[in-house]
């Protein structure tokens, strides 16, 4: 691959992961749809496409490929995601969901027995009090559950990764974890549909927004990434998605005229600088790997 193929790829991989969280808060606040309707028509729509993409492909049977335990962290990750968008700013949902994805893989990667040196002890707690300071109470505060849920989207994003670590065909494995959390979205659907007396709102701004969401920025934008991401170290794949909250948050202000808020930069800067720690200042850096 290109050195021009990997940075276009790269960048169309990044706009369609910005670009979910701007049409899921865009389609919660501007369209009449509702959550539950968003949520299962993101996840059958992103299951048709891939199922349809791995068979074309020729690829290993995405009914063998995935697991339950992916599937239900993606199911997870949707329902908070879309509920979380429901209630707060695309760019601080961002900022909530990259800063806790980073902690959630930080602490898994301490508890398999990677242990983080000084520097990237400082950056883990820069990360953690960049999150805090989101959270804080304070007239330019988000909403508390909103934020909680973006955490929570986080933490089940973080498991969903570390879960395909190693996968030998990462598009069947996508498609065969989207096949299995779909049931779980119709049920969810099912569910609200009979505790609201069938007041379910299928717009149709809404179900476009929810369509690109499920098949242009989830199941082709996670193809294209997979597609240039051996091409591109670790370390470097982590830190290119820092950009993403920066997208977002910058897209949300100039799209959707969202206040960038002096809490929204500090927790920004926090955020970004502490990963940034964490990624780049390895053992070896310091000086103090082992001989």
């Amino acid at each position: 691959m290109t050195r021009f193929k990997i940075i276009l790829i790269t960048f169309l991989s990044l706009l369609a992961f910005a670009a979910n969280s701007l049409i899921t808060r865009f389609a919660l606040e501007q369209t009449t749809i509702d959550e539950a309707s968003f949520i299962m028509l993101r996840v059958v729509s992103g299951a048709l496409f891939l199922w349809l993409f791995v068979t074309l492909k020729k690829h290993k049977s995405p009914w063998q490929s995935g697991n339950w335990l992916a599937a239900a962290a993606l199911f997870i990750y949707a329902v908070s995601f879309t509920y979380g968008y429901g209630l707060i700013a695309a760019g601080t949902g961002a900022l909530l969901l990259f800063g806790s994805v980073q902690v959630t893989m930080t602490i898994v990667g301490y508890r398999e027995g990677e242990r983080l040196n000084r520097v990237q002890l400082i950056g883990f707690v820069l990360a953690l009090a960049g999150l805090v300071i989101l959270m804080l109470p304070g007239i330019s505060a988000p909403s508390l559950t909103g934020a909680l849920l973006m955490c929570i989207s986080g933490v089940a994003w973080g498991i969903y990764t570390l879960q395909g670590r190693g996968a030998s065909n990462p598009a069947a494995s996508t498609a065969g974890n989207f096949i299995k959390a779909a049931p779980m979205a119709m049920l969810l659907w099912f569910i609200v549909n009979l505790s609201t007396n069938n007041t379910i709102n299928l717009a149709s701004d809404g179900i476009i927004c929810a369509l690109l969401s499920g098949i242009v920025t989830s199941a082709i934008g996670y193809i294209i990434w997979y597609s240039v991401l051996p091409e591109l170290k670790a370390t470097q794949a982590a830190i290119i998605q820092l950009s993403v909250p920066l997208l977002v948050t910058l897209a949300g202000a100039i799209l959707l005229n969202e206040v960038i808020t002096l809490r929204v930069v500090l927790a920004s800067f926090t955020i970004l600088f502490g990963t940034i720690l964490v990624l780049t200042y390895k053992k070896s850096k310091l000086g103090l790997a082992k001989k």
